[in-house]
C-alpha cells in the first residue's frame, strides 16, 4: 500500500516549530507494517494545498492530513478538502452538539469562530477527537482515501493509534493481527546489530516475522515486528526468535518493549529495598532527571549532587582537600561514590565525573567518563573515553552511568566494550 503524509501549515514549513508529529505517525505506521512512500509539507494556502492534495490522490492509496483543522481563518483543510473531492462543505449538526458540550462541560462558552471546526465535506466520514474540539474525518480524493487529523500531538496521538491506522489496516487487507516487540540496547551500534542478528527473519519461513532498527543515540532500538493469524499464532512463531536475539545481543539489551532504561534501574532497587544517591559533574542532572520524576522514585532516591567541576564536587560530598592533580582517574570516582553514599545513607551510589578536551565544539571533542557504583561491599569502577561532541559527550556518559547502574544490580559484569568509546 502506498501511504503520503502531508502536513500543513506555516509554522512547520518554515521551522518554527519542529514536525514531531510526522516522525510520530511514520514510526506508528512502520510498527504495523506499512510504510510511508512520501512526506509532503505545506504551508496555510489554498492554491498550494489543493495542488497537494490532488497529486496525492493521483499516486498514493492512503493519505494522512496533519493540521488546519482548527477554528482560525488559516485551519484550511476542510475548505480545501472539499474543493479537492468535488464536493459542498456542509454543518455537522452531530459534531456542534460534541463541540458545544465539550465546552459545556468545562464551564466555558463556545466561542463563535468554532462553528467552523463542524463545517465537513458532504461525502466526509467523522472520525471522532474524545479530547479536543477538532473532529478528524476521512473521505476520498482521487484514487486515494484520506484522512484528516488534527495538529495538536496528542490529540493526533490517539486519533492514530485507535482509529486511523486500524481503517487504513482495513482498506490495505494486510493481516490484521500484528505484534511489535522491541529490544532497547546501549552500546552497540546500528550496523553491528545488523550483523549480529543475520538471520533471525529466516528462523520463520513463512516471511511474517520483520527486522527493523531505531537509532536514537546513545539507545538502538531493535524491532520484530509479526503478524499472525491471532495472538496464539504469533507468540509460537514469535517465541524462538525473541530468545535469539537475547542471545545474540546478550547483557547489552537493557530493556524490552515499553520498559526504559531508569525505570528498569528504579525497579532493581525497589525489590530489594534499596536508596540510590547520585553524583555527577558536566550532565547537568540528566542522570537524577530521569530517575527523580519516576513513580516510586520518592521512596528509593535519596540524594543528587550535580557539579560542573570535580572540586566542587568534593566539597559537596564532604571529600577533604582537592582532587588529585592530572587526569580523571576511577580510583576518583569511587572516592565520590563512597562518600555520597556514606552522606546520604543509601545503599547504592553512582558517581559520574567527566572530564572534557580543551578547545571549541567539534567532531573530535571528546571527554574521558570515569563512573563508580559504591554499596556496602565495596565500589566498582569504570573508565571510558567518548568522541564526538559535547553533547555526545553528554548524553553518553548519562546513558553510560544508567547502564552501569544496571548491570551491577543485575550481576552483569560493568565493563564490556561498546561502540561509541574510542581506546
Amino acid at each position: 500500500m502506498r501511504i503520503e503524509v502531508i502536513c500543513t501549515g506555516d509554522e512547520v514549513l518554515t521551522g518554527k516549530i519542529i514536525n514531531t508529529n510526522f516522525s510520530y505517525m511514520s514510526q506508528k505506521l512502520e510498527d504495523v507494517g506499512l510504510a510511508v512512500q512520501w512526506e509532503t509539507t505545506v504551508g496555510d494556502d489554498r492554491e498550494s494545498l489543493l495542488l497537494a492534495f490532488k497529486l496525492a490522490g493521483e499516486r498514493a492509496d492512503a493519505v494522512i492530513v496533519n493540521g488546519g483543522l482548527g477554528p482560525t481563518v488559516d485551519d484550511l483543510s476542510q475548505e480545501v478538502a472539499a474543493q479537492a473531492a468535488g464536493v459542498e462543505l456542509a454543518l455537522n449538526e452531530a459534531w456542534l452538539a460534541t463541540m458545544e458540550d465539550f465546552f459545556k462541560r468545562r464551564s466555558r462558552s463556545m466561542p463563535p469562530n468554532n462553528v467552523k471546526q463542524a463545517m465537513l465535506p458532504t461525502t466526509a466520514e467523522v472520525i471522532d477527537n474524545p479530547i479536543g474540539t477538532a473532529c478528524g474525518f476521512a473521505l476520498d480524493i482521487g484514487r486515494a482515501r484520506f484522512f484528516f487529523t488534527p495538529g495538536v500531538p496528542r490529540e493526533l496521538r490517539r486519533m492514530l493509534e485507535e482509529q486511523v491506522i486500524p481503517r487504513i489496516l482495513a482498506k490495505s487487507g494486510v493481516q490484521a493481527v500484528i505484534h511489535l516487540k522491541r529490544f532497547h540496547s546501549y552500546g552497540l551500534g546500528e550496523s553491528h546489530v545488523d550483523a549480529l542478528l543475520t538471520g533471525v527473519e529466516e528462523m520463520v519461513p513463512d516471511g511474517s516475522v520483520k527486522l527493523g532498527f531505531r537509532a536514537h543515540y546513545p539507545q538502538l532500538e531493535t524491532k520484530l515486528t509479526m503478524r499472525g493469524a491471532d495472538m496464539d499464532d504469533i507468540r509460537k512463531k514469535l517465541a524462538p526468535v525473541e530468545s535469539e536475539v537475547r542471545k545474540r545481543l546478550g547483557n547489552f539489551i537493557l530493556a524490552e518493549d515499553d520498559k526504559t532504561l531508569e525505570g528498569v534501574v528504579l525497579a532493581e532497587l525497589a525489590s530489594r529495598q534499596g536508596t540510590l544517591a547520585i553524583a555527577e559533574t558536566f550532565t547537568s542532572g540528566q542522570i537524577a532527571a530521569r530517575i527523580g520524576p519516576l513513580s516510586g522514585a520518592e521512596k528509593v532516591f535519596r540524594r543528587g549532587v550535580v557539579s560542573r567541576e570535580v572540586s566542587a564536587l568534593f566539597a559537596a560530598v564532604g571529600l577533604a582537600g582537592a582532587p588529585p592533580a592530572g587526569e580523571l582517574t576511577r580510583e576518583t570516582a569511587e572516592d565520590v561514590a563512597q562518600a555520597v553514599r556514606r552522606q546520604s545513607g543509601a545503599t547504592h551510589a553512582l558517581a559520574v565525573l567527566v572530564d572534557l578536551d580543551e578547545g571549541a565544539d567539534r567532531i573530535e571533542f571528546g571527554g574521558a567518563i570515569c563512573l563508580a557504583i559504591a554499596t556496602a561491599e565495596g565500589a566498582e569502577s569504570r573508565r571510558s573515553r567518548i568522541v564526538g561532541g559535547r553533547e555526545w559527550v553528554r548524553l553518553g556518559a548519562v546513558e553510560m552511568g544508567l547502564d552501569c547502574l544496571r548491570r551491577q544490580l543485575q550481576g552483569l559484569p560493568l565493563y564490556e566494550r561498546i561502540d561509541f568509546e574510542k581506546v
